[in-house]
């Protein structure tokens, strides 16, 4: 099964279960960023310390220091899309990227004490309080009032775990040990992903 299978289900679960109102207003804001400008392959991303789910920082200087890493941005732990991805990754991308010398890491607008449990994965999670890393890449964005109150009705308040109503979308880019990003997929709708097979890919030909 490919992720996009699995995340299809999931968003046909997510269908049945949640309020018809709730549901329709968040399948309309997956397609709210068309014509958004992102990063491309060939940009320069610069250096950042975040925060780990562990407590500890972590640079990219430090991710890219003995070869190329792949950086997962997610919308965080409260996402179930992001939660299957990540551990798709872990299982499908993680053993071949570490026998390649590439590095794995999620970054999320979450804080730190909201993050996956660094017991569940194998690679760091990490703090992007305040997007600052994101809105670099034109990841970050302001979430509308009534997406604001589709996501209060599940029990989702963003100020409280994020800081402030902002997401990001979720994307994947592939930096160079001279910080330049090599592969850039974004995913506006956020229950699509990019497929391990396409991230593999993308670091094998470097």
């Amino acid at each position: 099964m490919t992720l996009d299978n699995a995340l299809t289900g999931v968003n046909d679960h997510l269908r049945g279960v949640l309020p018809p109102e709730v549901f329709d207003v968040l399948e309309a804001d997956r397609r709210r960023a068309a014509g958004t400008k992102f990063a491309e392959a060939g940009d320069k991303i610069e250096d950042f310390t975040l925060a780990g789910a562990d407590g500890g920082p972590a640079t990219l200087a430090a991710l890219v220091a003995d070869g190329p890493a792949v950086l997962v941005f997610y919308r965080g732990q409260w996402c179930p899309y992001c939660n299957l991805t990540l551990r798709t990754y872990q299982q499908e991308v993680l053993p071949e990227l570490t026998a390649l010398g590439a590095t794995l890491a999620a970054i999320s607008p979450q804080r730190p004490d909201g993050s996956l449990p660094v017991a569940e994965l194998e690679f760091p999670v990490l703090s992007d309080v305040g997007s600052t890393v994101a809105r670099g890449l034109g990841l970050s964005y302001p979430v509308s009032a009534l997406v604001r109150e589709a996501m209060e009705a599940l029990g989702t308040d963003l100020e409280e775990v994020n800081g402030t109503w902002e997401l990001v979308h979720p994307a994947v880019v592939v930096v160079d040990r001279d910080r330049v990003l090599r592969f850039v997929d974004v995913h506006p709708d956020f229950t699509t992903r990019t497929e391990p097979a396409a991230i593999l890919e993308a670091v094998k030909s470097l």
